[in-house]
């Protein structure tokens, strides 16, 4: 796995000392800017061209009647995303983002949509409070279907990679994962996902701990044990996403909160991953702050968001450009003829 080069991030926290403003006067953008600079290998970093992918897959355990839509909605959204007119795809357009919507496992048929990557795995998984949401080699199947799209995205001349996602049910999925990833309890981590009331959190709440409760006695080899028997599809996919921006060396920006489910499970494959992971915003949904605490990372915003497929990452791509901006272009003390502070 390639690291970060700590002497490129030093080069560029001295220039941020020199530029014509008191030292930490912007803040986290300084810190954004010599982020970059590591992964980069360069002092200054050159822009950002990002690549969003939205991965779509169903889950079985709607069937426990954990979502306030049907699952059918998975399939009518992938085909709106082709279309154009899902919120991501005005956010794409907006930051100049190649936008790709790959079919991981959607139950219901897409048909020959144009702007679709078909690599379905399976018609949607398996109801994971009852059984495994799928095989190994499914899952298996599906990390690779991710790590071959982000080459795609980066064969592509992507510098920053963003994975969304649709699937109804995919919020108790994550809240699984992260439920058993992060050692929390599912009253803590459980939300209101697409708009359940308190009576159908609770419901949801008592599912997933079914779900804990299933696996609570088996062995774990790997991260792909817990995707086949927790995950989602797409939910494996971003994982491979992300595991493949690191072996790359390219920057990954993390949305919500299942894009942080499916961070956490390409941790449990490859701890390494994380040092490539910057987190874009806090969602609004419960257990969110728990996954990224437990990832170390620390959220640029809170616009308390959680539509889901790379919205709140999409929405951070211009502050991270400006910071770039700002330290590649303002002057120094030199450069101005201005005096230096006082030591």
């Amino acid at each position: 796995m390639i690291k970060p080069d700590s002497e490129f991030e030093q080069q560029a926290r001295t220039r941020q000392a020199q530029l014509t403003k008191p030292p930490g006067a912007l803040g986290r953008l300084e810190d954004i800017a010599c982020w970059f600079a590591a992964r980069q290998r360069r002092a200054i970093p050159v822009p950002l061209v990002p690549a969003i992918t939205v991965f779509a897959g169903d889950h079985g355990v709607t069937e426990e009647g954990v979502s306030a839509f049907p699952s059918v909605v998975t399939g009518e959204m992938v085909k709106n995303f082709a279309r154009g007119g899902a919120a991501i795809n005005v956010l794409a357009r907006a930051i100049g983002a190649r936008l790709t919507v790959v079919d991981a496992g959607v139950a219901s048929p897409v048909g020959d949509v144009a702007h679709i990557i078909h690599g379905k795995v399976r018609h949607g998984t398996a109801n994971l409070a009852r059984e495994a949401a799928m095989t190994r080699d499914e899952a298996q199947q599906a990390v690779a279907l991710g790590r071959a799209q982000a080459r795609a995205d980066i064969a592509h001349g992507a510098n920053l990679l963003i994975a969304g996602e649709m699937g109804i049910g995919n919020t108790t999925s994550s809240a699984c994962l992260i439920c058993l990833l992060a050692g929390a309890d599912a009253e803590a981590v459980v939300g209101n996902g697409t708009g359940i009331d308190a009576s159908g959190r609770a419901h949801k709440i008592e599912v997933v701990r079914r779900a804990l409760k299933r696996v609570e006695k088996k062995t774990w080899d790997d991260g792909i044990d817990y995707l086949a028997e927790l995950g989602g599809l797409e939910i494996a996919a971003m994982a491979g996403y992300y595991l493949e921006a690191a072996a790359a060396g390219v920057p990954a920006l993390l949305d919500g909160f299942i894009s942080t489910a499916a961070a956490l499970t390409a941790r449990a494959i490859e701890p390494s991953v994380t040092d490539w992971l910057l987190a874009s915003h806090l969602s609004f949904e419960n257990g969110h702050r728990i996954a990224l605490e437990k990832l170390g990372l620390d959220p640029l915003i809170d616009l308390q968001m959680r539509l889901g497929e790379g919205s709140g990452a999409a929405m951070v791509v211009p502050i991270l450009q400006a910071a770039l901006k700002l330290h590649a272009e303002m002057a120094t003390f030199t450069e101005a003829g201005i005096s230096e502070k006082h030591d």
